[in-house]
């Protein structure tokens, strides 16, 4: 770790925060079941239910907590500040189109219009959208979907898992292992939107589809923290998380609904 980076861990918690917690491991362990484990009950009820709301505001929680949390060091620390390589925005939005089409295809290829496939899984907990579309209010419920999308989880969670967890693991770890890290906690906790499914009136758990898709939602979370390190921004991994969930409700809408 690097002197600088070290100073600035010093002050990386307000005072008044900084009596409890300490960067480091541990500290961001605790974050991850914090907010972890109420998100996967609450995201499970929803994907029966259709209500997204408390989910929204576990987002918001993330939101957040940097301003509650850390100083202004800290927020610059893990990426609150202006880009060094702005064009890395852009291109950070495009891999994470380019991740999400990855998905969808080796999906469709593999398990075709099941619900074994997660994004046809995912487009069922979209139950306030009418089965039949007509061409207009597809679009009308695509830009919709895909605002909420774009907005309230790529900044709740990339400010929380690349930035808040990372910058606690790293203290300890460095980027590299850190970003294993919170990425595997981000892939993990998706399991209550796929791969922990009701069918059957019962909760099932598909092995083979759950694993592959942990996997590809690691694989995007590097990209994502890339996007971070090369835009020198966490607007890089921001935006590279809005480009794939907006290229989910495209193929939510117009390739599955």
């Amino acid at each position: 770790m690097t002197i600088q980076k070290m100073q600035h861990l010093d002050t990386f918690y307000k005072n008044a925060i900084r009596r409890f917690l300490q960067p480091g491991w541990k500290t961001g362990l605790g974050f991850i079941i914090l907010l972890s484990i109420p998100r996967v009950f609450i995201v499970l009820q929803a994907s029966l239910t259709g209500n997204y709301q408390y989910v929204s505001i576990l987002f918001l929680v993330m939101w957040v907590l940097p301003f509650l949390l850390l100083t202004r060091a800290g927020r610059k620390q893990i990426g609150i500040k202006r880009p060094q390589h702005a064009w890395w925005i852009l291109m950070g939005f495009l891999l994470g189109m380019a991740c999400c089409t990855i998905m969808y295809w080796i999906g469709a290829w593999l398990f075709g219009v099941s619900t074994h496939q997660w994004f046809v899984y995912i487009s069922g907990t979209y139950t306030q959208v009418p089965a039949q579309l007509t061409s207009n209010d597809r679009l009308v419920f695509f830009l919709v979907y895909s605002a909420i999308s774009m907005t309230f989880s790529p900044v709740g969670e990339e400010l929380f898992y690349r930035g808040i967890v990372h910058e606690n693991f790293a203290a300890d770890m460095g980027d590299t292992r850190a970003a294993f890290v919170d990425s595997s906690a981000f892939a993990l906790v998706h399991l209550a939107h796929f791969g922990i499914v009701y069918s059957g009136q019962q909760w099932q758990l598909l092995y083979v589809p759950a694993f592959l898709w942990v996997l590809f939602l690691f694989g995007a979370c590097l990209v994502f923290y890339i996007s971070r390190r090369k835009s020198g921004s966490i607007l890089g991994a921001i935006a590279s998380h809005a480009g794939f969930n907006l290229a989910m409700n495209y193929f939510i809408f117009y390739y599955i609904r």
